[in-house]
């Protein structure tokens, strides 16, 4: 039997399977990535509430770390917390993902 032409085959055949699985990791890295920055940027947000800055400052703050995404502040007692709401980038865009990220910090008297 003559087998020139089949290594070609196999590799034509499993490269899309490689591809889409290479794209997978590589999204799911961008998504913890975002994840990651979504927290920190959560976190000086609740910070910059808890000593009383402007919500301007805050949200021009916000959007030079992350563009377009959205943020909200609530108050529990001597609590100021901030929550960010961001659409995913990248592959995980494709299926509608959003990430959030909530962080508190204790307002000064």
């Amino acid at each position: 039997s003559d087998d020139r032409g089949s290594a070609v085959a196999e590799f034509a055949v499993a490269l899309p399977a490689v591809l889409l699985v290479l794209g997978m990791v590589l999204g799911g890295i961008q998504f913890g990535a975002l994840q990651v920055r979504m927290q920190d940027a959560a976190a000086d947000a609740a910070r910059s509430l808890g000593r009383g800055e402007a919500a301007s400052v805050i949200a021009g703050a916000l959007a030079r770390q992350l563009p377009g995404a959205r943020w909200t502040s609530t108050r529990s007692g001597a609590l100021v917390c901030a929550h960010l709401e961001a659409a995913a980038a990248g592959a995980a865009a494709l299926l509608g993902l959003t990430v959030s990220a909530t962080s508190c910090a204790q307002a000064e008297q």
